[in-house]
């Protein structure tokens, strides 16, 4: 069974990223799944993404919109990467329009200004 299975049919996923005292941080994300890997967007400037440059391990969970998780579901471990602006970044804009549509568009007009970066999630071997 893929190590991201228990996500292929969630809207929104619980992502944990770990502050240097190693406290969890679990926030709700949207998020796209290709092949074992998934994809996140968020603000150049959020927390997760200072997290994610000290320590790299990940969790992840599917819940609801308010990072609930969805009943059984269970963390699983990965390994976070910042993507570089260009084509990897671009692709994985692709996957989160390709998954959210509409709602995506309307959410890059209302950050237009705003820096984003991509995180890009792999199952830890």
């Amino acid at each position: 069974m893929p190590a991201f299975e228990s996500l292929r049919d969630a809207r929104f996923m619980s992502l944990k990223t770990f502050r240097k005292n190693g406290d969890a941080v679990p926030t709700p994300v949207w998020f796209a799944q290709q092949g074992d890997k998934l994809y996140v967007m968020t603000l150049v400037d959020a927390g997760k993404v200072k997290r994610i440059r000290n320590n790299n391990t990940v969790e992840v969970a599917p819940c609801d919109m308010r990072g609930n998780l969805n009943e059984g579901a269970k963390y699983i471990v990965g390994v976070a990467r910042l993507l570089p602006a260009g084509d990897e970044a671009n692709m994985a804009n692709q996957y989160l329009n390709e998954k959210y549509g509409v709602m995506k568009r309307f959410f890059d007009l209302m950050q237009r200004a705003k820096q984003r970066v991509y995180i890009e999630i792999s199952p830890v071997d």
